[in-house]
């Protein structure tokens, strides 16, 4: 008689060695943050974004996807994009505000923990094109950016703070909102781009390079702004389409 295979015990290796890469920078985060060293924190939340993109395609390019590895990598975004960034911004620049920042704080974290949850129970259904609400890592490294950008510009304030707590709970509130945000997945890079695109691109690494603090942040910045500007004008769409609908019925009523 045959006996039935045994499922594997084993993991990939790559793809979750890339992820705990993610979730130690992320910790390294908080750890830098308490020292009160805010701008090695912010790079290291930056360091998780690249580990965290890397991962799943790894994952995918080597037939390595597995529910431990979703689930693995779901844990650790919820360090380094969640509790990361809350804690970073707290110490910077929220702690002033008493009760204010830290719940500041905690909605962010908890925002993400319901995000990335989301994310996952909808993971089949979903449109592929778009997210469902602001995406977690996006949301921490526009934070993430902000920091940096103050810090090399020397700004300080109350305003600082002020807009600090204000982006903290937008963002948070954005991060479980319905708005939806293109995702790039449906972007093939194994094809040939014209021209003026490759030009483009390679503008925007010599920005970067010159400014890494100021081009990245307002790269974040722009992504966050897009999905309310795209929906607000979807709405308005929407309404003259109705307005005419109606209209024409109207008319075909009279006749």
């Amino acid at each position: 008689m045959k006996r039935p295979a045994s499922p594997s015990k084993g993991v990939y290796l790559l793809p979750n060695l890339l992820t705990t890469a993610a979730l130690f920078a992320g910790f390294f985060a908080v750890i830098q943050s308490v020292d009160g060293d805010f701008v090695p924190a912010a790079i290291a939340a930056l360091v998780a974004l690249v580990f965290d993109g890397l991962d799943g395609r790894v994952a995918r390019l080597i037939g390595a996807e597995t529910d431990f590895g979703a689930e693995y990598d779901s844990i650790s975004d919820a360090v380094s994009f969640g509790l990361a960034p809350a804690v970073l911004t707290y110490l910077w620049a929220l702690e002033p505000f008493g009760k204010v920042g830290w719940l500041g704080g905690f909605l962010f974290t908890a925002c993400a923990g319901l995000r990335l949850a989301r994310f996952n129970t909808q993971s089949a259904v979903k449109d592929k094109r778009y997210f469902q609400g602001l995406p977690v890592p996006a949301g921490a490294a526009t934070l993430a950016t902000w920091v940096l950008f103050v810090e090399e510009t020397g700004f300080s304030g109350f305003w600082v703070n002020l807009v600090t707590l204000v982006a903290v709970y937008a963002i948070a509130l954005l991060m479980v909102s319905n708005i939806r945000y293109r995702s790039f997945k449906d972007a093939d890079l194994r094809y040939r781009v014209p021209f003026p695109v490759a030009v483009l691109i390679v503008g925007l690494l010599i920005l970067v390079a010159v400014d890494p603090p100021l081009v990245l942040f307002g790269f974040f910045f722009v992504y966050v702004l897009a999905g309310p500007v795209a929906t607000i004008f979807q709405l308005r769409r929407r309404r003259r389409e109705r307005r005419a609908r109606s209209e024409v019925d109207s008319s075909e009523r009279e006749q």
